[in-house]
């Protein structure tokens, strides 16, 4: 496995993970795609994020010959939309999915699962966007009963 590398706090370990898988595929296949979760902290120019990209998050592909900086917090970069160029940045926990159709690879992490805000929230019983409650689940016993 990774992990003689990989450094014990688990938030650092899914980071250089993410940066891992992405730079192995764009230097397999040429470029890359992200899907980035909807965020107040992800910065996506003037053009931010449109209704459906709010609820499925915004596909981003990126190739070996843009001009990008990977960071500790994130990845800035310039992208062009509809012929305009926006000034980017996509933090770390921001970035749900790293995939590249030519290498058929995908790498899929949970909304802000690398988020210490939204990793309390769960924790204290509400779902990941914090609004519903999750008390009213079922929870199931698969412990081996003995039938009579």
């Amino acid at each position: 496995m990774l992990s003689w590398f990989m450094p014990e706090n688990t938030e650092e370990r899914v980071y250089q993970l993410k940066k891992m898988v992405f730079f192995d595929l764009l230097d397999t296949a040429g470029r890359v795609f992200i899907v980035v979760n909807h965020s107040e902290n992800v910065e996506i120019g003037k053009r931010g994020f449109l209704p459906e990209e709010k609820k499925n998050g915004l596909v981003l592909v990126f190739n070996s010959q843009m001009d990008f900086r990977w960071e500790e917090e994130g990845i800035h970069a310039n992208l062009v939309f509809d012929g305009s160029k926006h000034r980017c940045f996509v933090p770390m926990a921001d970035i749900i999915a790293i995939y590249s159709p030519e290498a058929q690879a995908q790498f899929i992490t949970a909304p802000g699962s690398s988020d210490p805000k939204r990793a309390e929230i769960r924790e204290n019983g509400s779902s990941v966007h914090g609004s519903e409650d999750i008390g009213k689940v079922v929870q199931v016993d698969f412990k081996k009963k003995e039938i009579k």
